[in-house]
């Protein structure tokens, strides 16, 4: 009957196996896949760069970018990069990035609160879920 013998649970207590056509089995596996990976949906992180002595303007435009990328569902990764004594900010530079995610607390959640890593202090905001 040109019909092939597939294992298909080999962890069960005993083994099950089934009489198919393997080619179409392993066609349908694929498509299974491909279906599955077509619904789930891809992270996208923004990242938005400020100084630890970042003006009001410059502060209000990179805040409205923001926005603009939690309403299209994507992360916002934003961060003070400390160059040279600047360093000296650290306070500086938090209070920026908890001013930064109180003004998106409407169009997002934090998951990471401030935190140093080397030059660098981060914080994570991601969209809120539409209802």
């Amino acid at each position: 009957m040109e019909l092939d013998l597939v294992e298909i649970a080999p962890t069960a207590d005993p083994p099950v196996c089934r009489i198919v056509d393997y080619q179409k089995f392993l066609y349908q596996q694929k498509k299974k896949q491909k279906e599955i990976k077509a619904k789930s949906t891809k992270v996208v992180v923004k990242e938005i760069r400020f100084g630890p002595n970042t003006d009001d303007h410059d502060y209000n435009f990179k805040l409205k970018h923001a926005i603009k990328f939690l309403e299209e569902g994507a992360k916002v990764r934003s961060y003070v990069y400390f160059k040279g004594r600047s360093i000296l900010f650290k306070e500086q530079g938090e209070l920026l990035l908890l001013r930064f995610a109180n003004d998106l607390e409407e169009y997002g959640k934090v998951d990471q609160l401030p935190k140093l890593e080397g030059k660098r202090m981060t914080i994570t905001i991601s969209p809120k879920k539409k209802k």
